[in-house]
């Protein structure tokens, strides 16, 4: 009978007790996750905290800033102990999330660095029941002062349709900078010049782009503090040409078998021809794709003016269409479509070798659509120059070239109705006229001028158009 006593008692009171015992004296800190969005502090934001506590249950979180001994408390909840009699409690709190906005400047606090604690703590009986406990500090700066720019270029002539530079000093690191045009961004870069602070930002107007649009430098500093700076600029305006363009029927049984697209169908295709419905969807929906793929392709460039000098054009080639010509496609008398042309057309013998038309490395080469092969070089700081239509390409991506260097042969593939050369320039994401960069008293006025004026090279060299 007394061994039948001791035995329930064993597993009525003791194993209980044992295990409450050892489920109260757990060593684990509740796990605590934080989410600032940086360490640098606007004047306010918004940070995440989420505690969790599996075992005895959340007793205490705080958190509060600090700086040069002012503390402001944040955050302070305490939570219900859980039953001694029960290891399931429903007052026990095993997990919250909060969001906490901070708010230095309400608190009385400058620039400069600061610190977040965050406490929190579990009902565990260890430390004399004070619990298992996490502490952290977090450090952050604050920072509410936008970044101060200063313009170092002077005289900024921009045609439509063309390109511009403008040099600018920042005074603090890691500063995102560059020029807005409308709501247009390109990006600015050092490592031109010896003073690190210096930046170069090629900007450029589209050909749709004249006098009124709004251009000027932003920059914006790690805690999202935004400064514009505008700068003194005329906008030339330009008219462009208008072609109309024939489209025969021996054009479109040539050149649409190339293109592996459904056309579309609908009552707004002209007839039931299916090589003109092709030839619309082509110059249509898959142009426009085309041209976004090719103008995704600069952003891979490098902080180095890698050209030299004036650009130069096909050898004895004749102009054939010009930038931004405005055009008209007629089949049998009736306009079908229209498009606008981003590029000059240069036409020489048949299969003619295709030069570099500066120094530069190789960022793309490939079939795109109705640029039919295609050749991309960039010449740093976000500058690129394009040649389609060729019949051979003879380089590959990351080959180095110089000016002049064999690329490739001119031919039609793609959309050409012959053999010749499509070459562009573009200056970031956006089409530029290439008569700019072939013109050598342009680039001394508008690029390199500028550059000797700004102060010395990172890597001195000969510049000059």
């Amino acid at each position: 009978m007394r061994k039948i006593f001791l035995l329930l008692l064993f597993l009525v009171i003791i194993v209980p007790l044992a295990w409450v015992l050892t489920f109260k004296y757990e060593g684990t800190a509740p796990d605590v996750t934080v989410d600032l969005p940086s360490m640098y502090l606007k004047k306010s934001y918004e940070m995440s905290l989420r505690v969790m506590d599996s075992g005895t249950g959340l007793r205490n979180v705080t958190l509060s800033i600090m700086q040069k001994g002012n503390e402001k408390t944040l955050l302070d909840k305490s939570y219900p102990a859980s039953s001694i009699l029960s290891l399931f409690s429903d007052n026990r709190v095993s997990q919250e999330e909060f969001t906490i906005p901070i708010e230095a400047e309400k608190y009385g606090m400058s620039d400069g660095e600061a610190v977040i604690r965050i406490r929190v703590s579990d009902y565990a009986w260890k430390s004399w029941n004070k619990g298992n406990v996490y502490y952290a500090e977090k450090k952050l700066i604050i920072d509410s002062t936008p970044p101060k720019v200063q313009i170092l270029s002077h005289q900024h002539n921009i045609t439509k349709g063309g390109s511009g530079l403008v040099i600018y000093r920042l005074f603090e690191t890691d500063i995102q900078s560059g020029v807005r045009v409308d709501d247009n961004y390109f990006p600015g870069y050092d490592g031109l010049f010896e003073d690190e602070h210096i930046y170069a930002a090629l900007f450029a107007l589209d050909y749709t782009q004249g006098p009124g649009t709004k251009i000027r430098v932003v920059a914006q500093d790690q805690a999202g503090n935004i400064s514009q700076k505008g700068f003194h600029h005329y906008i030339k305006d330009k008219k462009f040409k208008t072609d109309i363009l024939n489209i025969p029927d021996r054009f479109l049984d040539t050149k649409m078998p190339d293109f592996s697209v459904e056309a579309a169908s609908g009552g707004e295709r002209p007839g039931d021809n299916p090589m003109l419905n092709k030839f619309l969807t082509v110059n249509g929906r898959l142009r426009d794709a085309n041209v976004k793929k090719v103008l995704d392709i600069p952003s891979d460039t490098v902080n180095e003016m890698i050209w030299e000098g004036r650009f130069i054009r096909l050898a004895g080639a004749a102009n054939r269409a010009g930038f931004a010509d405005q055009r008209i496609y007629k089949y049998k008398g009736r306009e079908i479509d229209r498009a606008v042309h981003m590029g000059i057309d240069l036409a020489s013998t048949a299969q003619a070798p295709v030069g570099a038309a500066n120094n530069g490395r190789v960022i793309f080469t490939g079939n795109v659509g109705i640029f039919g092969n295609t050749v991309i070089i960039d010449h740093g700081f976000g500058l690129s120059s394009l040649y389609s239509h060729l019949s051979h390409i003879s380089v590959s991506v990351e080959d180095k070239v110089a000016k002049g260097d064999i690329i490739g042969q001119t031919g039609k593939t793609g959309l050409a109705g012959g053999d010749h050369l499509h070459f562009s320039m573009i200056v970031h994401n956006v089409f530029v006229t290439p008569v700019e960069w072939w013109d050598s008293s342009w680039i001394k006025n508008n690029i390199t001028s500028k550059i000797k004026a700004a102060g010395p090279l990172k890597n001195a060299g000969g510049r000059d158009g």
